[in-house]
């Protein structure tokens, strides 16, 4: 089993950053792509970003240029970097890890509105 716990969400304006943590516990020894996803209101959930543990990165094109995903292996931690925010950005956004099973985190709200 893995345990993750997310933080870092909050309100902000458009145009604003914010920087979500997500860090891992458990059989860490397993997880090797670490990533966020992000679930609208009446939407479904779709995928944000991910890195493995090498350091390749995949972005969603709504985010690319403006969100940077990162990894401390060391720390069993990913993170998210969020810059030049909008308000179609607002939603539940959760930390995902994959290795020997798939794990999710509890969701932290990231709401973007003047």
């Amino acid at each position: 089993q893995v345990q993750l716990v997310e933080s870092g969400g909050g309100l902000v304006q458009p145009g604003g950053s914010l920087r979500l943590s997500c860090a891992a516990s458990g059989l860490i020894f397993s997880i090797n792509v670490m990533g966020w996803y992000r679930q609208a209101p009446g939407k479904q959930r779709e995928l944000v970003a991910t890195i493995t543990r090498g350091g390749s990165t995949n972005y969603a094109d709504s985010v690319k240029g403006r969100f940077t995903i990162s990894r401390d292996n060391g720390k069993n931690s990913v993170y998210l970097q969020m810059n030049s925010l909008k308000p179609e950005d607002t939603a539940v956004y959760y930390c995902q890890v994959s290795g020997l099973g798939v794990y999710w985190g509890q969701g932290t709200q990231v709401t973007v509105s003047s």
